[in-house]
């Protein structure tokens, strides 16, 4: 049994106003086993599409090596944007070694409504991926039911809208395609990328993932 935990504490602070919400890196992120292409940073697995995507929205020529000058303008981009990265699991344990959140089990979670709570100015929660058992919407949508605290639709369209009351404010939830490659297949049956990809050959599931990041992160 492998004991898979996060190696990063959440990166917010008062300012923030949009978190990103997933559940944990690769378990090479905790052994610090790193492959080439691999930034010791949240989401800074070489098969995970969120910063090339980010990287070619702002156009902020990040280099995917593992040196503190990357962490660092990571780092900088999310503070000057005033995005937090919150992933909502603490821990699991793993039969198989690999980053599925179907082979979670053992699961603790992180006090994701506490950290709303603590920083007032988070508005919106950004998931990385949509709603699917130990998903991080899924989690999130058992501990609002423990509080009764309802989880209205606001867009059934991809990106998916919710919102949720807490704290004596409104909570936005967005649902992104998910940046990791496995999503890749649900992409390629979605009917505005056959669309895009009859239009234009050369239109890519990375493509299709820039598009409607954009939308949300700018």
């Amino acid at each position: 049994m492998f004991f898979h935990f996060h190696p990063y504490k959440p990166f917010l602070n008062q300012n923030t106003e949009k978190i990103i919400v997933g559940t944990l890196p690769p378990p090479r992120f905790c052994t610090k086993e790193f492959k080439e292409r691999d930034v010791d940073f949240c989401y800074g697995s070489k098969d995970n599409l969120l910063w090339q995507a980010i990287n070619k929205i702002y156009s902020l020529n990040l280099a995917f090596e593992n040196t503190k000058e990357e962490i660092n303008k990571r780092k900088e981009f999310l503070l000057k944007q005033k995005i937090g990265i919150c992933d909502i699991v603490e821990s699991c344990n793993r039969e198989k070694i690999d980053a599925s959140d179907i082979g979670m089990s053992e699961i603790v979670l992180r006090d994701i409504l506490g950290y709303i709570k603590e920083y007032k100015n988070i508005k919106t929660i950004i998931f990385t991926g949509g709603l699917c058992k130990n998903s991080p919407e899924y989690f999130l949508r058992q501990i609002l039911k423990k509080q009764n605290i309802s989880l209205e639709i606001v867009l059934d369209k991809i990106p998916k809208k919710h919102q949720f009351e807490y704290d004596n404010r409104v909570i936005q939830t967005i649902s992104l395609t998910s940046p990791s490659n496995a999503a890749n297949r649900s992409i390629g049956a979605n009917a505005y990328y056959k669309k895009m990809k009859k239009e234009n050959p050369n239109y890519t599931t990375f493509d299709f993932r820039v598009e409607q990041y954009e939308k949300v992160f700018k």
